[in-house]
């Protein structure tokens, strides 16, 4: 057989081999850095047995796929020290991420000092460097394996495995792990590696089911890479939002309120203050929306024309009805209701009187168009709204601002015909880049094409040619604009697939932050139309977006990306005031007033402090601005300007520093922090 390597050079054995026998035919060295191989392009384990010619590369650590074999590897060590160290811990699961990996047990929550002891059951084991032997069972011998090791978690995932699916096991020493791999072929290789945090996890993400005990942590070949991200990981911590926006007083969380539901502070509600105040100004005057206010509840009946109660329900905080469980088993009637025609047999439903806070504001939108008949002249019909939505989310996935039950977003629908949709959805894509760019954020994100899955067309509305093309024609928009995008299956709305604008959190999590839908479908549903040139009724295509997105999870991501140094346009206190003494508090004032005539932010520290504690408090708690007011700036009418970008910027006219800071704001400039104990 012949085996064509990366660079091109080919090898040729008479007898089969596996992958890893050929990299050590390679060379001694690139074998022991081997992490897996790449054969035809496909990702396998480097004890893949190859018997016929094909293409080959070897994947070290440098490589994305080798680093989750490496890291993959590393956690099956920790599931093997938690077992000599905790017995009657049972196994659930153990991925490697893009940060590192986590593996999930059944168990009582662990203190840092037990990671300690784990980190250092993980050094013995990966010392005396056991092999990982792979092996396959048949699925009555698998599960009589795992109940012999009494670990039912495992139990349960075999027996949820297709029928045909190979079942494999991995062995190290006396562990066993059910896994399909791929694995380094020892322990030995793990040069440097640290258990990062533990925390609390439901089995397979249901807050039904129990809570187990997730352990994170990363790996790396060498010990200065590992620190470099520990150093980073740390920094990290200090801006997650969570932590630093309560320590701001941005918002808060109170239990008896109820989690998932913050409260926002006087400096958090004037930064959303500003946001919204802001896209609803560009949305009307730059990019031609007309604004509406829509209730947030409504009859089930509404939700059901469209066939979000079928998807939703679950998830929606229902209100008005005795006896929610004949609610949410009910009979799912997903996919019947064909438009209006329909609204008898739906309002005769049992449960048609059934309140339900609103998890989206589309159907609403939707009777606002209708009010009033249109022709083509009035396409595109652009509707945005500030819209407060409900979620019931799941307990263990809520955090901070970036998940929670109740949230408000920059939603918007525009009704189009046909012709329109495309410049229209380009539109929607340069307002959601506008967004990104002013607030600086363009450079973190991610596009990505969400694309529906054929295998469970019974989940979605319209036909697969439907969904062929609204996901070809976005492809081509994608592609015009130029913007890299990666595709998912089975991450589009039900209706319709969509662009949507990822990005990650400090601790690499990734959340959807801005989406773009398009939706040829709903229109029928409602029995929407509009009278075309040839005085014909016809259906309008549906654009649903996003500008920025959730207010509360882009204020999470803001937090985050500052370090809490927000934008000065965006901060809550713009100025403060800090005078040298009571002497000079008349001139204060003016410059106060001067400052607020101006739309300033600006408040005075009254303290009876020293200067410098006065500097060191403003700086703490992010203020941009700080004026130093003495005797010699009272007399000369002038302000000595400290900041946060450069320090001691010397003294300058009040007029001069009120139309800097004025065209800094207008502007939405993004200053750089050049000095940093500013």
């Amino acid at each position: 057989m012949i085996i064509t390597l990366k660079d091109g050079s080919k090898k040729e054995y008479s007898e089969a081999m596996s992958a890893y026998d050929i990299a050590r035919d390679i060379s001694d060295g690139l074998a022991r850095v081997a992490c897996m191989a790449e054969i035809d392009g496909e990702a396998k384990d480097l004890r893949t047995v190859i018997d016929k010619d094909c293409e080959l590369n070897i994947l070290t650590f440098d490589s994305d796929a080798g680093k989750h074999a490496y890291r993959h590897t590393c956690s099956h060590v920790l599931a093997q020290a938690v077992k000599n160290l905790y017995p009657d811990a049972k196994l659930a699961i153990g991925p490697s991420i893009d940060t590192g990996f986590y593996y999930d047990f059944d168990m009582p929550p662990l203190t840092r000092e037990d990671l300690d002891k784990l980190e250092a059951e993980m050094k013995k084991i990966i010392k005396k460097g056991d092999r990982l032997e792979y092996f396959e069972l048949p699925r009555e011998e698998a599960i009589k394996l795992m109940e012999e090791r009494d670990e039912p978690y495992k139990v349960e995932m075999i027996n949820d495995l297709p029928d045909d699916e190979v079942i494999s096991f991995y062995q190290q020493g006396d562990f066993i792990e059910l896994c399909a791999g791929p694995h380094l072929m020892s322990t030995r290789p793990i040069k440097a590696f640290a258990l990062t945090s533990s925390s609390g996890a439901y089995w397979r993400g249901d807050e039904h089911n129990k809570m187990l005990t997730r352990i994170y942590g990363t790996a790396y070949t060498k010990k200065d890479e590992l620190n470099e991200y520990l150093e980073y990981l740390a920094e990290m911590k200090n801006r997650d939002h969570n932590k630093l926006g309560r320590e701001m007083e941005i918002f808060t969380t109170v239990d008896v309120i109820g989690q998932g539901l913050p409260l926002f502070m006087p400096k958090g509600a004037k930064i959303i203050q500003k946001m919204q105040r802001w896209i609803e100004d560009i949305e009307e005057y730059d990019w031609g929306y007309v604004r509406t206010r829509t209730p947030l509840m409504a009859k089930s009946t509404l939700y059901k024309i469209s066939d979000h109660w079928y998807h939703y329900k679950d998830g929606m905080f229902l209100l008005g009805y005795d006896n929610m469980d004949e609610i949410m088993n009910a009979e799912d009637r997903s996919h019947e209701i064909s438009g209006v025609q329909d609204l008898n047999l739906i309002e005769n439903d049992a449960d048609a009187d059934v309140m339900a806070l609103r998890p989206m504001t589309c159907p609403f939108q939707y009777y606002v168009y209708k009010a009033r008949q249109k022709s083509y002249r009035d396409l595109p019909f652009r509707m945005g709204e500030t819209s407060t939505l409900f979620r019931n989310e799941q307990a263990g996935e809520m955090h901070g601002l970036t998940r929670v039950r109740q949230f408000t977003i920059s939603e918007g629908h525009l009704v189009c015909t046909p012709e329109q949709i495309k410049d229209e959805f380009k539109a929607c894509v340069d307002l959601a880049r506008h967004c990104l760019i002013t607030l600086g954020l363009e450079e973190d994100v991610t596009y990505r094409l969400s694309r529906w899955d054929p295998e469970k067309a019974d989940d979605y509305l319209g036909t697969k040619e439907e969904w062929d093309y609204n996901e070809g024609f976005i492809r081509e928009i994608l592609d015009e604009i130029g913007i890299d995008y990666s595709e998912a299956i089975g991450e589009a709305a039900f209706y319709g697939p969509k662009l949507d604008i990822q990005a990650k959190n400090v601790y690499g999590k990734e959340d959807t932050m801005i989406t773009i839908q398009l939706d040829t479908v709903l229109a029928e549903r409602y029995d929407m139309y509009f009278i075309d040139k040839d005085g014909q009724k016809k259906r309008p295509y549906i654009i649903h977006r996003t500008s920025i997105g959730c207010y509360e999870r882009t204020l999470a991501w803001l937090i985050e990306k500052y370090a809490g140094n927000l934008p000065t346009w965006l901060c809550p206190e713009q100025v403060r005031i800090l005078p040298v003494s009571d002497s000079v508090s008349e001139y204060s004032e003016k410059v106060k007033a001067e400052l607020r005539r101006n739309g300033v932010d600006v408040t005075i520290d009254e303290s009876g402090e020293r200067i410098g504690y006065k500097v060191r408090k403003a700086q703490m708690e992010k203020v941009p601005y700080m004026l130093v007011i003495g005797a010699k700036e009272a007399e000369e009418g002038i302000v000595s300007v400290r900041s946060r970008y450069l320090g001691d910027e010397g003294t300058k006219p009040l007029d001069e520093f009120v139309n800097a800071i004025c065209e800094e704001i207008r502007t939405k400039e993004i200053r750089k922090i050049e000095k940093k104990d500013a």
